[in-house]
């Protein structure tokens, strides 16, 4: 069966305002504007029939759909759209010398060499790896039509490649900001998705602590 799709990033936290790496090993909380944002984005879809949430482990994942699961609708959290892991960068603020060896290696995806991973962390082809069985449990349910997913930032980009059958070269071409939204559609009989709104932010109040967008990961 077809599928609509809601795709969002996690609210703010404040590894994302302070600019400190956060990935998969860090489990931080939304701060104020983050659940600032998660409200609004609730008000704005709350009347939108889910069928079903999906988010990754991580609580601020879980947090950004709050009001969504205090409406009772059904929920799973998948370890497969957790965010990159950014191994011994994590929980640190880039030093020059840090900030330097991290743009090295994202450069470097965008060269081709999307099995490099940051010291102790995961590469792109082992996030797209774990993402293959989340996304195809996410399909897999016919009575499913209209789906949200939240996860994050560097895994959604990854995620929307896969979606998209991009080549994991042009991930960075998906631009996402705090509780930005990808809408798609699903066509089951040619297994394609579609984007109808990409990044979308409309439904947050009109503040740049509000709109704010990660550009380093």
């Amino acid at each position: 069966m077809d599928k609509v799709i809601y795709l969002i990033r996690h609210g703010q936290t404040e590894y994302n305002r302070k600019g400190v790496v956060q990935g998969s090993g860090i489990d931080a909380p939304l701060n104020e504007v983050g659940h600032i944002q998660a409200e609004a984005f609730y008000k704005t879809y709350h009347n939108v029939s889910f069928d079903h949430v999906y988010t990754s482990v991580l609580q601020r994942s879980i947090q950004s759909v709050k009001g969504f699961l205090e409406d009772g609708l059904p929920t799973t959290q998948l370890a497969g759209l957790n965010e990159i892991n950014w191994g011994v960068k994590e929980g640190k603020v880039p030093t020059t010398e840090e900030h330097s060896y991290y743009n090295k290696i994202i450069s470097g995806w965008r060269d081709g060499k999307l099995d490099v991973a940051i010291e102790g962390g995961e590469s792109p082809l082992m996030v797209q790896e774990r993402q293959k069985p989340a996304l195809e449990r996410i399909l897999s349910y016919s009575k499913q039509k209209q789906v949200l997913i939240c996860m994050h930032g560097r895994a959604m980009r990854i995620f929307l490649c896969l979606m998209m059958n991009r080549d994991l070269r042009d991930m960075d071409q998906f631009k996402h900001a705090n509780l930005g939204l990808y809408l798609l559609h699903y066509y089951a009989n040619d297994q394609r998705f579609e984007i109808i709104k990409e990044n979308d932010q409309s439904h947050l109040p009109d503040s740049p602590s509000l709109t704010y967008q990660d550009k380093s990961k």
